[in-house]
C-alpha cells in the first residue's frame, strides 16, 4: 500500500478543512494517511488534525453507517472532501470532547473554505440532526456488526472464522491507538540506565515484558523530547517488531563471522537497524523495491551511526544478487496489516478482500526467491504484521510442503501462541501489535 503525503492546500484553511483534504483520497481509495501534518496547520492545531484524521478512519464503519441515514443521497466522488467533512463532524460529536457549536459550525464552515458553499447547509443540517437524534442513530447502526465493531464486514467475517474465541478482543484492540514503544540501543546504554535518564527528563515508561530492549511510554511524546534520540540512543519500534532481530540471530551464533544478513523487505529500516545493533560486525544488505522508502532506511541507519548495503530492487528477482548466499534472512513480508490497524486505521478503508489472495501469492513468491539466497545451515525468519492464518501459518505449511531442504525451527517463547509451525501474537491494548513469526532452517548438504 503506497503511503502518499496529504494534499497541500495553497490557501489558508482551518484544521478541519485540512483534515478533509487528507481524508478524501482515503475515502476514494487513492491514497493513505501519513503522520505528516500540512504546513498550513498551526502548531496548536496539529494534535487536533491528527486526532480528526486517524479518529475518523478508526471509527469509519460506524460513521459511514450514520452518514448514510442522514443523507438523502450519497455525495459524488468529486465531493469526497465534503463527505469527509461530514464524517469529521460526526466524529467530533460522538467521540470527542468538543463543544457542539464548534463541531457543527466550524465543520460546516469548512465547506466554504473548500470552495463548496452549497455544502455548508447540508453539513450543518446533518450534524444538527445527528446531535438531536444521537441515541436513536447509534442504536440503529449498531444493529449492523460492521458498524458495531468498527470493521469492514469482509474482515469481520474472516476474523470471526479464524479466531472464534478471540475476534472480539482483536477488534477491540484494533479500535484504540497503540502505545508509543521504544527500543533502547544497548550498544550505547543499558535499558535500566536509559530508563533512569528518561525519567530524569520527566517522561514515565515501563519495561516491555517480552523484549529486553523495549520500553513503553506512559504518554506518547515527540521524538525530539527523547534523551539522545538524535545520537542514536533510542528508536521508536513496537515490541512485537523488536523480537525479530533476536529470533534470527540467536540461532546463527555458531556460524563464522562476519555474518552475511539480508533484510529482504527492509523499509522503513527499524529491523535492519536492530539487527546491526545486536550484531555490529555483520554485513547487512537492506533490500526494498521502493527506492523512496529505502531513503528512510538510509536516514535511520545514519541517525544510529550504522552502515549497510542498501539496494532498491524487486526481492522476487535475482538481478541484484551477487551470488554469495546469506547466513540469515529476515523476510518481513508485505501483508494485510491486520495486526497493526490501530496504528494505520486507514486500512479499514483501503484494504479490500480481494487483496488477500494477491498478498498470499506475493508472500509465496518472496519465500521461494529468498530461500535460493540462503546458505546451507542458514536461517530465514518469516514475519508479518497480520493476524490472518492464510498469510501466516497456512503460508508456512504450504512452503514446507513444497521445499524439501527446509525445516521449521520451534520458537519457544512466553509471548503469543503456537500456530502451525510458527507463533502468532494478537494486538494487545497498551501492549504489542499483532505479529506472526516462523523460523526456517536450510538443511546443510
Amino acid at each position: 500500500m503506497t503511503r502518499q503525503r496529504a494534499q497541500k492546500p495553497k490557501r489558508t484553511m482551518s484544521v478541519r478543512a485540512h483534515a478533509a483534504l487528507a481524508l478524501a483520497p482515503v475515502l476514494n481509495q487513492r491514497g493513505a494517511l501519513t503522520s505528516d501534518v500540512p504546513e498550513g496547520v498551526a502548531p496548536r492545531d496539529q494534535g487536533l488534525y491528527r486526532a480528526l484524521c486517524f479518529g475518523v478512519c478508526r471509527a469509519l464503519p460506524q460513521l459511514e453507517a450514520i452518514a448514510e441515514k442522514l443523507l438523502k443521497s450519497a455525495f459524488k466522488q468529486r465531493d469526497q472532501d465534503v463527505h469527509a467533512l461530514l464524517l469529521i463532524g460526526l466524529y467530533q460529536l460522538y467521540h470527542m470532547r468538543i463543544p457542539t457549536h464548534a463541531a457543527v459550525g466550524e465543520t460546516a464552515g469548512g465547506a466554504r473554505e473548500l470552495n463548496k458553499e452549497w455544502a455548508t447547509r447540508v453539513i450543518n443540517g446533518c450534524l444538527r440532526r445527528a446531535d438531536r437524534e444521537r441515541d436513536a442513530l447509534l442504536a440503529a447502526v449498531e444493529e449492523t456488526p460492521s458498524a458495531a465493531h468498527w470493521h469492514p464486514q469482509w474482515l469481520l467475517t474472516r476474523l470471526e472464522q479464524a479466531w472464534p474465541d478471540q475476534w472480539h478482543d482483536i477488534t477491540a484492540a484494533n479500535n484504540v491507538p497503540g502505545p508509543m514503544t521504544l527500543r533502547v540501543n544497548q550498544r550505547h546504554h543499558s535499558r535500566a540506565d536509559w530508563l533512569e535518564r528518561l525519567e530524569g527528563a520527566g517522561l514515565a515508561a515501563r519495561p516491555c515484558p517480552f523484549s529486553d530492549d523495549g520500553l513503553t511510554l506512559e504518554t506518547p511524546c515527540d521524538v525530539e523530547q527523547l534523551p539522545g534520540f538524535q545520537d542514536g540512543d533510542v528508536s521508536v519500534q513496537d515490541e512485537a517488531a523488536q523480537l525479530a532481530a533476536h529470533l534470527l540471530l540467536d540461532g546463527l551464533d555458531a556460524r563464522p563471522a562476519p555474518l552475511r544478513l539480508l533484510d529482504a523487505c527492509s523499509a522503513p529500516g527499524g529491523k535492519s537497524a536492530h539487527l546491526l545493533e545486536c550484531a555490529p560486525a555483520s554485513m547487512l544488505t537492506a533490500l526494498d523495491s521502493d527506492a523512496t522508502r529505502l531513503e528512510r532506511v538510509r536516514e535511520t541507519l545514519a541517525r544510529l551511526k550504522l552502515s549497510g548495503t542498501l539496494v532498491a530492487a524487486d526481492a522476487t528477482t535475482a538481478d541484484w544478487w551477487d551470488g554469495t548466499p546469506f547466513d540469515g534472512i529476515l523476510l518481513d513480508a508485505p501483508c494485510s496489516g491486520t495486526g497493526v490497524i490501530r496504528r494505520h486505521p486507514d486500512i479499514k478503508a483501503l484494504r479490500r478482500e480481494e487483496d488477500i489472495d494477491e498478498l498470499v501469492a506475493l508472500q509465496s513468491d518472496l519465500l521461494d526467491a529468498q530461500w535460493q539466497r540462503l546458505a546451507p545451515g542458514g536461517r530465514l525468519l518469516y514475519a508479518t504484521c497480520s493476524v490472518l492464518p492464510e498469510e501466516n501459518a497456512g503460508q508456512i505449511t504450504a512452503f514446507l510442503a513444497r521445499t524439501a531442504d527446509a525445516r521449521a525451527v520451534a520458537i519457544t517463547a512466553d509471548w503469543g501462541q503456537p500456530e502451525g509451525e510458527g507463533r502468532q501474537m494478537m494486538p494487545t491494548p497498551d501492549g504489542h501489535d499483532g505479529f506472526f513469526y516462523a523460523l526456517l532452517e536450510k538443511h546443510a548438504d
